[in-house]
């Protein structure tokens, strides 16, 4: 099972646009709705890091909820449809060369709801639209998430560009909300081209956002290759870079991040969690519950020590406190055992 491994639009029409069926313009207006946003139906079938599919309404299960803790990244194999692939490209091509002109098309602004963004017959807003990626969508930054920004990245065969390694973040706060940011693969990325490289399990170790940019072959660090329709969520602090394209297609990925602007408590599938959730006095020194949050959350990474690996289990057992409303949650007794010598103190 492998883990996989980043804009903003609005469309100021032009009377040259055309649909591809020469029937009229490509977009009446704005890639910005004007109009109510509809509720969207949600979704999240699950494919890679390879999780099950998650309920009939797809939302996420309890456990793709704590793969995405203990690993800052899901993947979802050829979740896009074909059609929608190849209208995208064309799409995101447009996008690119046009984002600047004063009557090209363009990214939303910054902030605008996410049911606003992308209104038909855009074959971006057509992927968001998805059931199964509104599940997604909504299991981890809740109802009502907003843009903040998408980007096209585009590197024709041969291409020897590379990014040094980032997070898409500036020095970040403490607290235990987050963005995601989906990356969407139209066209088959082959193993050896040059895909999104990321760390797994380094959304939590909190960086400057240059400051890894001398680092290079962190052990356990993988790079995406897949199917058409690909979709990979990531945490917002999720280490990443991209790489040069030595294959002999050309290679698109297109990147949207979203902020959440509801309380990120328990917006998947529970009917899995009271089944899953493992008790505060779990412990692998004492008694251990099988098949657990816990258990998924102990995942140890191949770049971690002993004690970074410690460290990264308190702060997913601090971030699982937050998505479950349990502010009791533990793993190991680590945060557990810190309160209960604090509580001696104070009520001295």
């Amino acid at each position: 099972m492998k883990r996989p491994p980043v804009g903003h639009l609005a469309h100021r029409a032009s009377r040259h646009d055309t649909s591809g069926d020469g029937t009229g313009p490509l977009w009446a207006g704005s890639l910005t709705a004007a109009r109510s946003p509809q509720p969207g139906s949600l979704g999240g079938r699950s494919v890679g890091y390879e999780q099950e599919m998650g309920s009939s309404d797809h939302l996420l299960s309890t456990r793709q909820m704590a793969e995405f803790v203990a690993n800052g990244v899901l993947r979802f194999d050829a979740l896009v449809p074909g059609d929608i692939n190849e209208r995208a490209v064309e799409e995101m091509a447009r996008l690119n060369a046009e984002r600047l002109a004063p009557e090209g098309l363009r990214p939303p602004p910054t902030r605008t709801p996410l049911d606003y963004c992308y209104p038909p017959p855009s074959a971006i807003g057509e992927y968001l639209r998805l059931p199964e990626v509104r599940g997604i969508i909504t299991s981890l930054v809740g109802p009502d998430p907003v843009f903040d920004h998408d980007w096209t990245h585009h590197l024709p065969a041969g291409s020897t560009y590379l990014q040094p390694l980032h997070v898409d973040a500036v020095t970040d706060s403490v607290d235990p909300t987050f963005d995601i940011q989906l990356f969407w693969y139209p066209r088959d990325v082959a193993a050896g081209e040059g895909g999104t490289r990321f760390v797994p399990g380094t959304h939590l170790h909190r960086v400057r956002s240059s400051g890894l940019d001398r680092y290079q072959h962190i052990v356990g660090e993988e790079q995406f290759a897949g199917p058409a329709g690909t979709v990979v969520v990531f945490h917002h602090g999720l280490w990443h870079a991209g790489q040069p394209n030595p294959g002999t297609g050309d290679r698109w990925m297109h990147k949207v991040r979203l902020n959440p602007t509801r309380p990120q408590v328990r917006r998947w599938d529970t009917s899995d969690l009271d089944e899953l959730h493992n008790p505060s006095s779990d412990h692998v020194f004492a008694q251990m519950m099988p098949d657990s949050v816990g258990q998924v959350l102990r995942t140890w990474h191949p770049w971690m020590s002993v004690t970074e690996y410690r460290n990264e289990q308190m702060q997913r057992a601090r971030l699982w406190r937050y998505l479950s409303g349990d502010d009791r949650y533990d793993v190991d007794y680590y945060l557990t055992r810190l309160e209960s010598r604090a509580t001696l103190v104070a009520d001295g």
